[in-house]
């Protein structure tokens, strides 16, 4: 990496930050490759409406990160750039996705048995007045009989 600066210096403790700088790079230049290899629409073929709109609001938020990062090194405040707005709605869709993902998952009511254990949770024996009652009819009828 010294050798690309063509005579510029930096400070020695940023020299860590940028190689591992550089390394994030490589990664993310290798999963662009990646997905350029595939055309989209054979890719999209392949998932499921959920999944389509996972890779969507991925790439979208790679993008713009990009620019963010672009934008920093471009003397550019990117928090008072409109590209922070799209940020969060990106995040705001992400987290939407998410909850339909969580609600997917989530374990389905059983409803026969729900009604049944409230039913029965909340079942009370009669007041003692109106038991007496009932057993002094059985008694009579008893006798009657």
């Amino acid at each position: 990496a010294e050798e690309d600066n063509s005579g510029e210096e930096y400070p020695n403790e940023i020299h860590d930050y940028l190689s591992a700088f550089e390394k994030s790079l490589g990664a993310v230049d290798e999963m662009l490759k990646t997905m350029m290899s595939v055309s989209r629409s054979e890719l999209l073929q392949k998932l499921d409406p959920l999944e389509q709109a996972k890779l969507d609001l991925v790439s979208a938020y790679t993008l713009n990160s990009m620019f963010w990062v672009y934008l920093a090194t471009q003397g550019i405040n990117p928090k008072e750039h409109p590209v922070k707005q799209e940020l969060e709605r990106i995040r705001t869709y992400m987290n939407r996705v998410k909850e339909i993902t969580d609600k997917k998952m989530a374990s389905k009511l059983d409803k026969g048995a729900a009604a049944r254990f409230v039913r029965n949770a909340l079942w009370e024996p009669a007041p003692e007045n109106e038991r007496k009652v009932k057993t002094s009819a059985k008694s009579k009828k008893r006798k009657v009989n």
